[in-house]
């Protein structure tokens, strides 16, 4: 019997979020946000949060400085996710500044305690850990040598994965992580990143690509546009829906929170999808990556009126 329905592994961050820039600011000119915010971060952490709020029982994996671990704890409870698989780290919790856009970012970031996040999986009872979850879901880019330690183990627990690597240019373009990309159940890139991944910025260019590197199955994440699915039927597009976006920082890690949440369900493919682009449009409505996490009573209203019942 699985202890969890997710374990959700990968860096952690305190995220220092700037927003409501008119544009963005010349060599040496100083701009004022309009919105700052102090907030939990990093991708494991906002999908984790996302798949708790959707009402799934997740066990966080990941490492931070002692002196945060407090304001962790207290924070991560308000989303019903504990602190058990988290270790504290021989440095201070990463950080990272975030420059949010009405359509874009850029974050500046400092990885801290995250640099011990790959000797942490290499141990067997954070391995066991990860064993006890129906899905795994890595938020970091995967070293190759750790993912041939981990992968094969987890399959044969009968966990199904998926990993979102972020904006990691030197993993994405290396081709030894190709065959790290055909092991997981899911691979889930943004248009950026699957540019590095295929060489072009295209998004049917990546659906040819995926599918000639077999990747037979597969999902692109295109902001605002929705996303492209990829499988046995073909290649297609799933529409977002349209709402009012604020901040899109954390749109993808919620995005991959819906999937997962539908994956577990045993849904079709296509309204895996769905789900997934509702829960990243609905967080970019509220500024940070937590505080528009929708609800499932939420998501399903969404749904039904941007996809029909």
């Amino acid at each position: 019997m699985t202890s969890w329905d997710v374990a959700v592994v990968g860096e952690i961050y305190a995220d220092h979020i700037f927003g409501g820039f008119p544009r963005w600011p010349e060599p040496g000119e100083e701009v004022y946000a309009q919105r700052y915010t102090r907030e939990l971060g990093g991708g494991s952490v906002n999908t984790a949060c996302g798949l708790a709020r959707l009402g799934r029982r997740v066990r966080l994996v990941g490492l931070i400085g002692d002196a945060d671990f407090d304001w962790f704890e207290g924070r991560l409870s308000e989303f019903g996710v504990g602190m058990g698989g988290i270790r504290l780290g021989a440095e201070g919790t990463g950080t990272t500044v975030s420059v949010s856009m009405r359509d874009d970012r850029t974050f500046f970031s400092w990885h801290g305690a995250n640099r011990g996040l790959v000797d942490l999986l290499e141990v067997p009872a954070v391995l066991a850990d990860l064993m006890a979850a129906r899905h795994v879901h890595f938020a970091m880019p995967l070293p190759r040598s750790l993912a041939t330690l981990v992968l094969p183990q987890l399959r044969q627990a009968g966990c199904t994965t998926s990993l979102d690597v972020g904006y990691s240019p030197v993993w994405l373009t290396d081709s030894e992580n190709l065959a790290t990309c055909r092991e997981v159940d899911f691979m889930l890139p943004n248009r950026k990143e699957a540019g590095l991944l295929c060489g072009e910025d295209d998004p049917e260019a990546y659906a040819a690509w995926a599918w000639a590197e077999g990747l037979t199955r597969g999902v692109l994440k295109l902001g605002g546009e929705g996303a492209l699915l990829l499988d046995g039927d073909g290649v297609r597009r799933i529409p977002a829906p349209v709402v009012d976006a604020l901040d899109t920082t954390g749109a993808g890690d919620a995005f991959n929170a819906g999937l997962i949440d539908a994956l577990l369900d045993d849904d079709p493919l296509d309204r895996c999808v769905e789900r997934a682009c509702i829960t990243g449009a609905l967080c970019t409505t509220v500024a940070g990556a937590l505080h528009g996490l929708p609800d499932s009573s939420r998501l399903r209203t969404l749904h039904e009126q941007t996809y029909g019942s």
